[in-house]
This record gives structure tokens, sequence and C-alpha cells, in this order.
């Protein structure tokens, strides 16, 4: 068998070769004199099938296939944090300063700088037994993350020889391991990994600890753990990116990568622009010290696109084995779920619903399920959580891919045009949303924030339930002929919604809120709740208690009181008993 073959057909990214080539499933190869990177997607006893993930225009029948002689691999070793990199791992600012504005087809460039010198702290020495996962050595990659160079998987032995402390590049030997078959094994700082294939781990812990945003509707109403999967679907202008955006500023994973899959190009350059000046609040260093941004835009090959996922999860998982929290924004998974639905019909293959392909949703399901809290083969525990967009189309939440991936997430953030319309934001609607690790959570909520904080969410979410059927009422005949305590639930689901729903990431204090505020203020509302409806239970009139400015008092705790002064808040439970005193000596 050869390792090359010649093409006979090309239809857009998919081209054919014939022949017994030697090729195998999933092996990268090189296409044309140009060397355009593409993978074996099919094979027959005489034929191949190639998806390409560059622009294949002028390429012929006859033109040259060679193999590269592995699968698709990602390149995993310091540099990869503070970098920008296209779907198959290519940095585009070294593109850029090679081909200029445009990426030209076959650029070829290292994945990572392989003549930077990393000072290096090596952590074992000769004679030491090391075997998958082990750390080998310490590099501080970048102000707020230190790297942690690992025995690749299949490598176990005793150490042969370890270097000194000092400066060495990503592709220097660190270490040789001598395994139980006498191979001796040279390793550095550089791994490969199949990016369709998981890292091994040795097993995963159930869910426990929430994944803290800052953002109170999710972490109170509908949480997410650290190592759960959310999805966030909404249709044009309801703010799925920015309420990622909010999530990877602010949230307590180690790590963020944000893969833009499919995404205007407008938009992508809006996101590299902010994510390169903000500031990260946990270290006051730039927030791209503990970011990867993977960039691949509409008009970027469309087998690029589906594969630009798999880059970020693998990359994800290799800081995982570190020990990290790592945390995917994923934006936006129907554009990915498009790439393969172009990619299913240039293959001729069986159109499933809406002409997406049959295995749409056991592409989504082994996607979700690489995520995970892990205890590692190092003995380390890290997490990776996912959090995927989707754009359905007219904001339709019965298409295929919101429909198919509400099968294997835990969290849905249902975005809502009427809210994002009405500047109400985050634009989460809390009767379509839901969070399946509530329950999971509670101890942890209980052992560190209150006991009580299930049950108030409970019945701020009772009330906000009691208000939609309420309002079905109303519009058809008025609020005046409620009933007083109805009246009251109106007016309290009112104060939840612009006190508590509602959020200004523009706000020193309500762009990001710790859980001990958040508990609070739940507690506040409840109280004034509580207040209220033991008056209308004595016959006060609800037109009574609304001349009184409590309502709005509390609807600006959120602006009034800063997150660190916890201890303003018995000043409110103050004023209501105030308010309670002076309605019931004014109708004495």
């Amino acid at each position: 068998m050869s390792e090359s073959g010649s093409i006979y057909g090309i239809n857009g990214p998919v081209i054919y070769v014939k022949g017994d080539v030697g090729f195998k499933m999933s092996e990268m190869v090189y296409v044309g004199d140009e060397k355009l990177v593409g993978e074996v997607i099919a094979l027959d006893r005489d034929a191949a099938t190639i998806q390409v993930f560059e622009d294949t225009t002028g390429i012929r029948p006859g033109d040259q296939v060679k193999t590269s002689g592995h699968a698709l691999s990602v390149t995993l070793a310091p540099g990869i944090l503070h970098n920008i990199f296209d779907g198959i791992e290519r940095p585009l600012e070294q593109i850029a300063a090679q081909s200029g504005q445009y990426i030209s087809r076959g650029t070829q460039v290292d994945s990572l700088d392989r003549q930077r010198l990393w000072k290096t702290h090596v952590t074992v020495s000769a004679g030491d037994q090391v075997k998958t996962g082990h750390v080998i050595a310490e590099v501080p990659e970048t102000s707020a993350i230190t790297h942690r160079c690992m025995v690749p998987p299949g490598v176990e032995g005793v150490v042969e020889h370890a270097v000194d402390d000092g400066s060495y590049t990503i592709e220097d030997t660190l270490v040789t391991v001598r395994q139980d078959n006498g191979d001796v094994i040279p390793l550095s700082m550089c791994q490969q990994w199949p990016i369709r294939i998981p890292r091994p781990v040795s097993f995963r812990f159930p869910a426990s600890k929430p994944l803290i945003t800052g953002q109170r509707i999710l972490d109170t109403m509908f949480p997410i753990a650290k190592g759960g999967t959310a999805c966030i679907p909404g249709g044009f202008g309801t703010g799925k990116t920015m309420t990622q955006h909010q999530i990877a500023k602010w949230s307590d994973a180690d790590i963020i990568i944000y893969i833009g899959c499919g995404e205007r190009g407008n938009e992508m350059t809006q996101v590299l622009d902010e994510f390169s000046k903000l500031m990260d609040p946990r270290t006051g260093n730039p927030l791209m010290d503990r970011t990867v941004l993977i960039a691949n835009t509409s008009n970027m090959p469309v087998a690029a696109r589906e594969a630009s996922i798999y880059t970020g999860l693998t990359l994800a998982e290799y800081y995982r084995d570190m020990g990290y929290d790592v945390a995917i924004m994923a934006d936006s998974t129907s554009r990915w779920a498009e790439a393969l639905r172009e990619l299913s019909g240039r293959l001729e293959e069986m159109p499933a619903e809406e002409g997406f392909p049959a295995y749409l949703a056991s592409r989504l399901s082994a996607f979700y399920e690489r995520a995970g809290m892990m205890k590692n083969l190092n003995g380390s525990e890290g997490s990776v959580s996912i959090i995927g967009a989707v754009s359905p189309q007219g904001g339709d939440f019965s298409e295929p891919v919101t429909q198919n991936t509400k099968r294997f997430v835990r969290c849905f953030w249902g975005l809502d045009k009427s809210l994002a319309y009405s500047r109400h934001f985050p634009a989460i609607h809390w009767l379509t949303s839901y969070s399946e690790y509530l329950k999971d959570l509670a101890p942890w909520y209980s052992e560190h924030v209150s006991m009580e904080f299930v049950s108030h969410r409970n019945q701020i979410m009772a009330i906000l339930n009691q208000e939609s059927s309420l309002m079905e009422i109303v519009k058809l005949i008025g609020s005046d002929v409620l009933p007083d305590d109805q009246k009251l639930i109106l007016e309290i689901a009112r104060v939840i919604r612009l006190g508590f729903l509602q959020q200004n990431a523009f706000h020193r204090d309500d762009t990001c809120v710790p859980m001990e505020k958040q508990f609070e203020m739940m507690d506040v509302i409840l109280y004034l709740y509580e207040k209220a409806k033991l008056l209308i239970s004595m016959n006060m009139p609800m037109s009574v208690l609304k001349e009184e400015t409590i309502f709005e008092s509390v609807i600006s705790i959120k602006y009034d009181v800063p997150n660190d002064k916890p201890e303003m808040f018995d000043e409110y439970r103050r004023a209501v008993d105030d308010f309670y005193r002076r309605v019931m000596e004014r109708n004495a």
C-alpha cells in the first residue's frame, strides 16, 4: 500500500481519492501542492473520502493527497493561554504576520512557539516512579496560571534522567523514562492529542459544587454545577454572546476557552478586541492570561467550523488534567450543526429533520458528555463546564438543534425576545428556563450560604409562577377586579423582576454579586412580602400599602448596598418593620 493517492472527485470541501492508499480513519492528510489540511472521514476498499479544512478552489482531479501519519491532533504545551487560534489550532497572529490580513491557503505555521524559552521547575528526579498524568515540571505560563507538564497517556516507568531547573523550549527533553519493557521514552513539555478522543480520567464525580457566575438569575434561580452543561438558546439580539461574556469574566472558573464557531466576522472581531482589553477581577491582570480564544467565523471553511468545537474541548481537557476548573463558551452550536448539515449534504447522506443529519443527536451528546468534574489520573481534581449558545432560526425553540440539546444538558437558560426588547437583561425567562442541578447543589448552598437558601429560591419561583397565572386574568379584565392579596402578588413579583432578576452589567456592584448578597436580597424581599401579607389579612387595602416607598426602596437594594457591606441589609429589615408600623398606626 502507498501512503498517498490521487484525487478523482471534488465536491466543495469534500474530496474523493481512489485506490488502496493506506489511509486510516480520522487521519490528517495534506491535499494538493499547497498541502491543504484535511481529515479522512470515510474509507472503502478502494476509495477514501476526505474533508478539507481550507478552501478547495483550484484543486483538480489528479492532484496528490499525502498522509501525515497521525490523527488530526492539537499540540499541548505552554503557550496555549493568551493566544488566538483558528479551528485547527493555528495561531491567527502568526498567520497574519506571514500572509497579511487574509488567511492564505496552505499556510504552514507551528501551533505554538517552539523557539521561546520557558522558565522551568522540574519536579521529579532520577529513580522516581512515574505514570500517566504525573507532573514532571511546572512552568509559569502566565501571571495567573502555572502550567503543569505531565507524563502523556500510555507512558509509565522509572525516571532515568531529569534536567536541572532552567529555561527550556517546549521540545527540549526534560526527563527520560525507562518503561517496564525496556524502552526509554524522552519527555518534553509538548504532547499531541487527537481532538476527537476524550482524554482519560480515573472517574467522574457527581455534581456537588456550583459554578459561581455572579449573575443572580443563574446562581440562584437556575444554577449550573462545576463540570455541568448548559445551553443558552435565543433569537437574534437577545443576548447570548453577552451572557457568555459575563460568565467568562466573572465566573470562578480558573480558565476560559471561548469558541467562536461560525459567528459573524464583525461580532468575532468585537470579542477578540474586548477580551484583549478586559481586566481579570480576581487578579487585576489581563483576562487573556487565563483565556484561550478559538475564532472560526462564518466565512471560514465549513469543515474547520465542525472541528473547532473539538479543538477547544481537547484544550479544556488538558488543563482539567492539571487540576484546573475550565469553562467552555461555545458560540454557537447551531452554526456547528449547520456545518454538519452541509457536510452531510455533500456526502449525499440521508437527511433527517430539517435537513440535519440523522446523527446530529449523537454528535451533540458526545460533545456535552465530555464535560464533568473528574478525578484525574494524577490524583488531582478538575472540571470542564460547557455552556453552549444555540441560535434557533426565528427564535423557534422547537427546531432540532434546540430540542436535541435539551436532551443532553441539565441547565436550560431560555432567552426571551420580549424581555430583551424591553431592556431587561439578562433576558433569561424564568418560566421557560430550568436547572436540574438545584437538588444536587442544595447541600452546598446549605453549608456555604444559608440553610434557607433553596427554600427562599423556591418561594421566589412560586411568586413568579403565580404572577404569570394572574396576568392571564389581568389581560382579560384588568387588575382592578383582583382581590388585594392577588394585587400584592403582582407587586412583589414586580419587585423580584426589577430588583432581583434584572441586573446592570455597567454598575460596579451590580455587575457581579456574591452569593451572600443574593441570599440577603431574597430574604429582604420575602420579609417584605410576609409583612405586607399580614397587613392585607387585616383588611388593609393594597392602595394604602403602595402609597409607601418601601417597594421602590427594596428594588434599589442592588445599587444601594455595596457587595462588601452585608450588614446594611439589617437597615432594610428595620425599614420594613417601620413600614408595617406606620400602616398599622395610620389605620388604627
